[in-house]
C-alpha cells in the first residue's frame, strides 16, 4: 500500500512539472527557431506549417500564404521557404 502511494506522489508530481509546457509557457523564439531548423520539407505550404507548429504547441494560424505566431507579447509571420534550408523564414 505505501509502495501505491509513492508511486501516486511521484505521478502528480511528475504531471505538476510538466503543465507549463503544455500551456506553451516555455515558448521562446530560440526554441520557435531550433524546432524550424531541424527539418526540411521544399512542399511545406502555411496550412500544414501551421499544424506543424500547433502540434507543437505553439499558438499558430496561417494567414494567405504566411503564418501568425504569437510568442508571449510578440507576433512573428512565418513565411515557407521552398528549397532553402529549414521550413520556413521567420519575420516580426
Amino acid at each position: 500500500m505505501r509502495w501505491l502511494k509513492a508511486i501516486m506522489i511521484v505521478c502528480i508530481i511528475a504531471v505538476s512539472l510538466n503543465t507549463g509546457m503544455a500551456f506553451g509557457e516555455n515558448e521562446s523564439i530560440s526554441s520557435l527557431k531550433n524546432l524550424l531548423t531541424s527539418f526540411d520539407d521544399p512542399g511545406i505550404n502555411s496550412q500544414d506549417l501551421a499544424f506543424f507548429l500547433v502540434t507543437h504547441n505553439y499558438d499558430a494560424t496561417p494567414v494567405g500564404s504566411q503564418v501568425k505566431v504569437k510568442l508571449n507579447t510578440e507576433v512573428y509571420l512565418l513565411i515557407p521557404n521552398g528549397d532553402r534550408a529549414g521550413l520556413c523564414d521567420i519575420k516580426l
